[in-house]
């Protein structure tokens, strides 16, 4: 008969689930890691299930989409939780890095750096899984994205020839995205249980941003009850949208086959994408807005760079705090601008929007210092 053996059967797997060492004073805002484990999970599997029926074809793909969500049993309930999951995925992501920013956890270099790749990507499986229903809004934003390539000096037509397999977005071009939407969970995985190990590592950060190893609490049970409650929560919340208002953030146009000859009015991305689309807007110059978009996540791997605070968290910082919060207020107004139309004042808002976006990550070390030098005079001062 099998006999368990306590650090013998996958000993590792043990010392990152049930024997990792965590503060005592981890707040709620920690427990959006453990909801991006249990997102990717669900979507590996519900991706798995839907590759089963689904065509890459031109031809055949919408048809495909049509015929899961409305002949296989329960083909709707799996792909609505795939869409969503995915919506989900990424409100979680954002506040996952918001919390990152706030309380100071990018100063644990290697566990911040596996973040931002995976933050990476994650974008690029959402971005190839939204052309494969190959409908009006996902043909034509392929065809918008993908042709940003040719803004780059010298090899940019190569490199799009080579994405599209041709001349154009077409056949050869959506099976080319299926294939790299297939492989990349798995890659997103790798580096998941990377990032899991930097963490180990290193250990967690916490609210106060102080040195807490006298005062460390195993993950189990202390944590993964609370995150098995909050995984629960979002179950609930999860399957209500699914069952009553399942495709409530998927635009309208992409319920329709592609039209090649028919361009649609407005088009645009995700919305987890428009913050980034509204920055890309925003400059006349198509090279200088791609490589803002760009900046505009890669900008995350300097941040350790850029801090000059005495403290390790915003949290010890008040005029840092207010910054901080305009600069997501910031983020919701750029969502916000990017799905609009190329208009005024929607113009002249993601301009000033993408001056503040850039500006607040140098803005910030200069409040920081000035804090500090109160800090400091104060302390001097005395209580007289």
């Amino acid at each position: 008969m099998f006999e368990w053996k306590e650090g013998v059967v996958f000993p590792a797997l043990k010392g990152v689930f049930y024997d990792l060492p965590c503060p005592s004073n981890l707040s709620i805002w920690w427990n959006f890691g453990s909801l991006l484990g249990v997102c990717m999970g669900g979507q590996v599997v519900t991706g798995w299930f839907l590759s089963f029926y689904y065509t890459a074809h031109e031809d055949m793909a919408f048809m495909s989409v049509s015929f899961i969500m409305k002949e296989v049993e329960m083909g709707w309930a799996f792909r609505g939780f795939h869409i969503n999951v995915a919506n989900f995925m990424f409100a979680c992501l954002y506040i996952h890095v918001c919390r990152g920013l706030y309380y100071g956890s990018f100063r644990l270099y290697k566990v911040w750096l596996s973040g931002v790749v995976l933050l990476l990507l994650v974008m690029l499986t959402a971005f190839t899984g939204y052309v494969l229903p190959w409908g009006q809004m996902s043909y034509w934003a392929a065809q918008v994205i993908s042709s940003m390539v040719t803004a780059i000096p010298v090899v940019g037509k190569d490199i799009a020839i080579w994405i599209w397999g041709g001349y154009a977005v077409g056949n050869i071009t959506l099976k080319r995205l299926f294939s790299v939407h297939f492989l990349i969970p798995f890659i997103i995985l790798a580096v998941f249980f990377l990032h899991l190990n930097f963490l180990h590592e290193s250990g967690s950060g916490n609210p106060l941003g102080v040195d807490t190893d006298c005062c460390l609490v195993r993950f189990h049970s202390f944590f993964t009850v609370k995150d098995l409650v909050g995984v629960l929560g979002s179950c609930g919340v999860l399957c209500f949208v699914v069952a009553f208002h399942p495709y409530m953030l998927v635009d309208g146009e992409n319920f329709v086959a592609c039209d090649y000859m028919e361009t649609p009015q407005s088009i645009h991305p995700e919305w987890y994408f428009l913050f980034a689309y509204a920055i890309l807007r925003s400059v006349p110059s198509k090279a200088g807005g791609i490589i803002l978009m760009l900046c505009s996540i890669l900008v995350l791997v300097v941040i350790p760079e850029l801090w000059v605070g005495k403290m390790e968290s915003l949290g010890n910082y008040f005029l840092c705090q207010c910054v901080f919060w305009l600069w997501v207020g910031n983020f919701c107004i750029l969502t916000f601008v990017g799905s609009q139309g190329v208009e005024e004042p929607y113009i002249t808002a993601g301009e000033y929007g993408t001056m503040f976006y850039f500006g607040f990550f140098p803005f910030l070390g200069l409040v920081q210092r000035y804090e500090d030098f109160l800090i400091r005079s104060i302390s001097k001062s005395g209580p007289g």
